[in-house]
């Protein structure tokens, strides 16, 4: 039996093998003469996917993941295309898009930007536009919206858990060692609101979001009264019996209200109808450019590129992990073998982490810190979210570039050791032993940690707070106390944050690039780039070139629901999603964390981050890890 076993396992892991060949060698797609590039924006947009992993290939859970689209590759296509003769016009399908970070937005829009001033037309499509939507769509050319569609802007903001209560329900204490009058992360388990300098720095920090949003929007489209529409959505809808997509082709957010058929007929109208004769009904019938096809002809990545780029992206973790996750161990490994290898010239550090581990977090750091020491500049890109461990990795740099709706700061620490007394008085369960010294059997199972244990404790997160200060101090060129000010966990826009010193200039990953290129003097226009990433297995990378047909099969056709208010009903079970899975990273993650969880409303409901967490299995996760 065991010998047939065996047999059985070589034949299929030959079969695996000889199909991820067969996968793998696939020419590249051709691009067709003339037509336009397809930006199906179905799922997500995050700084490095994460891929579909063979597990979730395997307990079906592959329908349920949303399908996550690389920032890069969009700026890329949308840079690419605007000079390309070949390419008459960008088809902005907006029906399926899950969101983004606001930063990630900005770069986006900056992108479709370029493509207009070419005179190429954007024309852009969904049955109902959110924020994150509509703030691309505003800098279409045309921007349609379907009859039985509507805008619907919320702005930044909502709620947030607390879990004081019901742990005290439960019996459960939760002590907590922090250092930041503004470190609100570990609020929601010692506190039933937040505090009032909690509260305020959150407000500031929508506030500003909010602004940056209507700004972008004003400068896409000169003419949408996006901000009267808001405040007056309700009572001008009554007037007018209820029609959503009238009211906001009133107040010059669309241009156009017709289905994707109307829509359709006005790509062909723009770039012709494709010859099949539309005989495949999952194809448009204008003719059309894929976007996995363009990216696929026009790879940016190169092994012996003299600018190496490592992305740093997700809670940042110990140990190893594949791409999407943000693992000490693994980053640290790609920048000192890039740096081995003596091909690289300069580092760019792409940082979209709310941060983690504290451990991990200087992993990467003095990882960088290496690439310095052998004379490679360093340049630390910011993107929608680069605060606590994200911004002690970004001390580093030579330079720090972020985006004005970067969420950035909250320079902090904090350690959460639960207690179970009255869960176990309640069970009648009761603990002794015996002791060798003063710490034997710290910290204790029934009262917590003792006196001294505690004193032990909060000495370590002020120690990692000096640290973290003095790391700061000597990137920024300021006096510990300076930064004192500005830190004790607050969390700061990259507007601000550029006011304070925080961070140097304004601009998207390709400036920080540039601005690498130009440290190391080499020529910008020649110099070539090497994304420096972990390598996925062959199963793995199976498992990812499966994900889009099992997707198909088990969710539908597209990611995210066209129906408005489905997606606005469905908040609160994302919002439990996500506390679940914060709840579940604060408990069982590392002691002493460099963490930002009040980042989370810069975060899109469907980020990578939380995307695998059912709201369902709350309660359980709540009596399990707590």
């Amino acid at each position: 039996m065991g010998i047939k076993n065996l047999l059985v396992l070589l034949f299929l892991l030959l079969f695996f093998g000889l199909l991820y060949a067969v996968l793998s060698s696939t020419p590249t797609p051709a691009i067709p003469s003339e037509g336009a590039l397809v930006l199906d924006l179905d799922g997500t947009i995050v700084e490095q996917p994460s891929g579909t992993s063979p597990a979730a290939l395997l307990n079906g859970d592959a329908g349920r993941l949303s399908h996550e689209i690389r920032l890069r590759d969009v700026v890329h296509a949308l840079t690419t295309a605007a000079t390309d003769k070949r390419v008459k016009a960008v088809a902005l399908d907006l029906d399926g898009f899950l969101g983004a970070q606001p930063a990630a937005l900005s770069e986006i829009t900056t992108a479709l930007d370029r493509v207009r001033q070419q005179g190429k037309p954007v024309i852009a499509f969904a049955t109902a536009y959110s924020d994150d939507s509509y703030r691309l769509a505003a800098h279409a050319t045309e921007a349609w919206l379907d009859p039985l569609g509507a805008v619907v802007i919320t702005g930044p903001g909502g709620q947030q858990l607390y879990y004081r209560g019901l742990m005290d329900k439960l019996g459960i204490e939760a002590r907590v060692y922090r250092v930041g009058t503004y470190k609100a992360a570990v609020e929601p388990y010692t506190r039933n609101d937040p505090s009032p300098e909690a509260r305020a720095a959150a407000q500031a920090l929508a506030n500003g979001l909010w602004q940056d949003w209507q700004n972008d929007v004003r400068e896409g489209r000169p003419k949408a009264r996006a901000t009267t529409y808001v405040a007056e959505m309700a009572a001008a809808l009554r007037a007018r019996g209820g029609d959503l997509a009238s009211l906001a082709q009133r107040y010059a957010l669309v241009d156009h209200i017709g289905d994707r058929t109307a829509w359709n007929q006005r790509m062909i109208a723009l770039v012709g109808a494709t010859n099949s004769g539309h005989a495949d009904q999952s194809q448009p019938p204008f003719k059309a450019i894929p976007l996995d096809n363009w990216v696929a002809a026009h790879k940016e990545s190169h092994d012996h590129g003299d600018i190496g780029v490592v992305t740093v992206s997700g809670p940042i973790i110990d140990g190893e992990a594949g791409p999407g996750s943000a693992a000490g161990d693994t980053i640290a490994a790609l920048i000192r073998e890039a740096i081995a290898k003596g091909r690289i010239k300069a580092l760019v550090v792409r940082i979209d982490s709310p941060g983690g581990s504290v451990l991990a977090s200087e992993q990467i750091r003095r990882a960088l810190a290496e690439a310095k020491a052998r004379n490679i500049p360093v340049i630390a890109s910011m993107g929608g979210v680069a605060a606590s461990g994200g911004y002690w990795v970004a001390t580093a740099a030579d330079q720090i570039i972020a985006d004005p709706g970067t969420i950035t700061g909250s320079i902090g620490v904090f350690g959460i050791f639960p207690t179970f007394e009255g869960a176990m008085n309640k069970l009648g369960l009761h603990a002794d032993g015996v002791k060798t010294t003063p710490f034997s059997g710290e910290p204790d199972l029934y009262h917590g940690p003792s006196n001294d244990m505690s004193t032990i404790i909060q000495s370590g997160v002020e120690d990692i707070y000096r640290r973290f200060i003095g790391l700061v101090a000597k990137s920024r060129h300021m006096t510990p106390a300076r930064v004192d000010q500005i830190a004790q966990g607050r969390v700061w826009s990259g507007s601000n944050a550029r006011q304070l010193g925080l961070v140097d200039h304004f601009g998207t990953l390709d400036d920080a690039i540039l601005a690498a290129a130009k440290a190391a003097k080499l020529d910008p226009a020649s110099a070539k780039l090497n994304f420096l990433e972990p390598q996925r297995s062959w199963l793995d990378e199976l498992a990812s070139a499966g994900f889009a047909d099992v997707r198909q099969v088990q969710a539908g056709p597209r990611a995210g629901s066209a129906d408005i208010w489905t997606r606005i009903a469905g908040r609160p079970s994302l919002l439990l999603a996500r506390a679940a899975y914060d709840a579940r990273f604060i408990i069982n993650g590392p002691a002493m964390q460099v963490r930002c969880l009040e980042c989370d409303m810069a975060v899109t409901p469907a980020s990578p981050w939380t995307r695998d967490r059912s709201a369902d299995g709350l309660a359980a996760l709540l009596f399990r890890t707590l």
